[in-house]
């Protein structure tokens, strides 16, 4: 007997270059109850059209694409359709690519050679809200904040984020806008965003990226 699927499944757009690894994860993804592949591409200029046609709830990017490569797709994305989160899908789990892909807005960074599961996981996840890091590229991020750290003191004199500065920055770190951190805290925007000053300035942070390095020390990122 089939699988009872929910009336509102996650909308997954696919694009790599090769058409059978395409195939395979549209099998994959489609065999879960409560996802469904709406589009698919083999080229960065045809992920950004389809994405503008079917406006996805996700996006599962190949990094290596011709035409437009993932991490051009993922700002053309962003500035064009907010809405839809972002997972890119890589062989590369080097500092440098993370770092950029990050920075571009991906929601998600997960290895070719990870399991299949962990994709799905981090489809869901994203497609929730909230971030989500290979488990093998988490190290790399780690490394380089803690050289960092050690390298520069932090410009606060040692001050510690309170409690509630440090809530605002995992939910951040998370993947949450503002307006929804304020909502889930029952405060203004403008103290989430005073929170966030603060809380960054205290840890001697300047970039999301900082941010994300530091959830992973903490493991905010590897909650489910």
């Amino acid at each position: 007997m089939d699988r009872e699927r929910p009336s509102t499944r996650i909308r997954v757009l696919l694009a790599d270059d090769h058409a059978a690894v395409r195939e395979a994860l549209a099998v994959l993804i489609d065999s879960q109850p409560d996802m469904e592949v709406v589009a698919q591409a083999g080229d960065g200029d045809e992920a950004v059209e389809r994405a503008r046609q079917m406006r996805p709830d996700v996006a599962v990017l190949d990094v290596a694409m011709p035409a437009m490569s993932g991490l051009v797709v993922t700002v053309a994305l962003k500035d064009a359709i907010p809405t839809t989160r972002i997972v890119v899908l890589t062989r590369h789990g080097e500092y440098h690519y993370v770092q950029e892909l990050l920075r571009a807005g991906a929601d998600g960074y997960v290895l070719k050679q990870s399991a299949s599961s962990d994709l799905l996981h981090a489809i869901r996840l994203v497609a929730s809200g909230k971030s989500y890091l290979d488990p093998l590229v988490t190290g790399q991020l780690t490394l380089h904040y803690a050289a960092k750290t050690a390298a520069r003191p932090h410009e606060s004199g040692g001050e510690a984020p309170t409690a509630r500065e440090l809530e605002v920055l995992r939910l951040l770190a998370r993947g949450y806008a503002n307006r929804e951190i304020a909502a889930e805290l029952g405060i203004s925007v403008k103290t989430v965003e005073a929170h966030k000053g603060n809380g960054m300035g205290k840890l001697g942070m300047t970039s999301r990226i900082e941010l994300v390095r530091f959830a992973i020390l903490q493991g905010w990122l590897r909650e489910s």
